[in-house]
């Protein structure tokens, strides 16, 4: 059996989409997006989580617009934004065009489900006049009924196809500066279907498991369908989606690009799931490291291994590294070489100036002309 490089991932080719300032697809980072969940009509409470979000790393984020009160809202958010708003529309076109117009720069949209063609007509007009793009959103649990009557049930093949469907629409109307997803909450249709879209269109892909589950079920649901769509080169920005807070659907989908090398932001944690050779206490720390590491956004590793089986060899491989030993001190590795031993009651605080010093060293290495 002949395989690749284990770790060579080409990337599938594809035209470039603008959201706002991201670009998506082409030879750009995958980007990685979440949903708020809060009324978009309470602006405040909307631009309060979309902050939180870009602290968290966001690239994009979504927002619902089910209603007039939504659009009406959208200037005010979209201006107090730092990352570029998508508008999630499903079936009012007015929506979309007032989304448009406030500033949206991109609408989540399905063409043929807005009514007439002078509709989507006058939808593509409000695109181009505002230089929003848009998304062309499939999901397995709502396809339309010809679909299902053609095919029996919810398939990849059902899912291509309206997908294909509604991209026609758009390019009947001369607009392709939008991308497509074929969302289920089953992995296998999911995966099956994003693959047979890969296949038939050059457009850029936005990945996700729909309906994921909670934090862990759906992160682990996620990570599978994402990630092996990613190793094979397939998608181009993502969505984790869980039933949980939205930040977390950004900590995941950075976690999956970084697992996968394709992207890299903030303290990559190698820690050893402990054990009784441990000569400290790992599980804790690396819990307790992970909350106070949460705001240094420059990539870096940092190894926490609990005794010198395996500690020496993963912290030759990191910038900051610690094993534990005996005698209730640990040894520190920086650059991968020994350099200093810690108390492991002072192991923390220790860990966190050197990772907060190398972050400024990283960052003032990085601004060098």
């Amino acid at each position: 059996m002949s395989v690749r490089p284990y770790r060579d991932i080409i990337r599938r080719k594809t035209g470039t989409v603008m959201v706002g300032n991201v670009a998506v697809g082409g030879d750009a980072p995958i980007s990685v997006q979440s949903m708020t969940n809060t009324l978009t009509s309470d602006a405040a409470a909307t631009i309060a989580q979309i902050r939180e979000l870009e602290e968290a790393g966001a690239d994009i984020v979504r927002v619902s617009c089910p209603d007039v009160a939504s659009t009406a809202a959208m200037a005010q958010i979209v201006e107090a934004s730092n990352v570029p708003i998508i508008a999630d529309i499903h079936f009012h076109y007015k929506r979309a065009i007032e989304a448009a117009d406030a500033g949206a720069a991109c609408l989540r949209i399905n063409p043929g489900n807005i009514g007439s063609a002078e509709r989507v007509r006058e939808v593509v007009a409000a695109a181009k006049a505002n230089g929003a793009s848009m998304r062309i959103g499939v999901n397995a649990g709502s396809l339309e009924r010809d679909l299902l009557e053609k095919y029996g049930e919810p398939c990849p093949e059902a899912m291509v196809e309206s997908a294909l469907d509604h991209a026609r629409i758009l390019e009947d109307n001369n607009f392709d500066n939008f991308k497509i997803s074929v969302k289920a909450s089953d992995i296998f249709l999911s995966v099956a279907a994003y693959y047979g879209l890969a296949d038939a269109c050059k457009y850029p892909l936005h990945l996700g498991i729909t309906e994921a589950g909670g934090l862990t079920s759906g992160t682990v649901k996620s990570a599978i369908g994402i990630g092996s769509l990613l190793w094979a080169g397939v998608g181009d920005t993502i969505r984790v989606s869980l039933s949980a807070d939205p930040v977390e659907e950004i900590k995941a989908g950075f976690e999956i690009l970084k697992s996968l090398g394709l992207r890299h932001r903030g303290v990559n944690i190698i820690s050893c799931p402990s054990c009784a050779r441990q000569g400290f206490d790992v599980v804790k720390t690396v819990s307790i490291l992970e909350e106070k590491l949460a705001h240094i956004s420059t990539p870096m590793s940092v190894s926490i291994m609990g005794c010198v089986v395996n500690g020496p060899g993963e912290a030759a491989h990191t910038e900051i590294g610690v094993t534990g030993g005996g005698a209730g001190s640990a040894m520190v590795y920086l650059s991968g070489v020994t350099d200093h031993k810690v108390q492991n009651e002072n192991m923390i605080d220790h860990v966190v100036e050197l990772v907060e010093k190398k972050a400024l060293e990283i960052e003032a290495e990085a601004a060098r002309p």
